[in-house]
């Protein structure tokens, strides 16, 4: 019964994020509320997004649970080092990007939409998706597992990758043959791993 309330509650935060995400509903909504409103857009998006995942993390607590793993010292310090790592790695990912864009405050104090530029430096030059590589190794590499928290990582791990592949279309529709160019060569999430048709 856990493995089908997690499960459920991540599908449909998963469904309503995309959903939320999508160029289709946030044209609707420039059209209902105008363009000046949707400065706030971005920021209250990454809040909603944070604050309706906290409820599926209370449930993978409190739900009943069982232990699988819990990796002993001095290993322990390796995966720890590992989510230090990854957490580093994550923050510096953020601000090789417009930080500020990214987390929705420029556009609450610069009025003129400017477009958002391509990022293919820094660790976007090793995968596409640095922030979806870090977020994950991160979960992963941490050092008690319990059933729910494998349920809840392995949904999170299928979200990011179905999701990526739907933020893609859109990367490819805002900047064309430049973001194709890019994605030819350089990797998706995992680095050195290219699809090739």
């Amino acid at each position: 019964m856990n493995f089908a309330i997690l499960i459920g509650s991540i599908a449909l935060w998963g469904c309503v994020h995309s959903w939320l995400a999508s160029l289709r509903t946030k044209d609707f909504l420039a059209r209902v509320v105008g363009k000046s409103m949707m400065r706030i857009y971005r920021l209250a998006y990454n809040i909603f997004s944070v604050l309706s995942f906290a409820p599926i993390l209370l449930l993978a607590r409190f739900l009943p649970d069982q232990n699988l793993y819990s990796i002993p010292a001095p290993w322990l310090f390796l995966t720890l080092t590992g989510q230090g790592l990854s957490a580093l790695l994550l923050l510096i990912g953020v601000l090789q990007t417009d930080a500020l864009s990214f987390a929705g405050l420029r556009q609450l104090f610069e009025p003129d939409e400017k477009a958002d530029a391509l990022t293919t430096g820094g660790l976007y030059r090793l995968v596409r998706h640095p922030l979806y590589l870090f977020g994950l190794l991160f979960i992963w590499l941490t050092p008690i597992m319990t059933v729910n928290m494998l349920i809840v990582y392995v949904s999170l791990t299928i979200y990011i990758f179905i999701g990526a592949y739907f933020e893609e279309r859109k990367l490819l529709r805002e900047f064309g043959q430049a973001y194709a160019d890019y994605k030819s060569r350089t990797p998706m999430i995992i680095p050195g791993w290219i699809l090739r048709r």
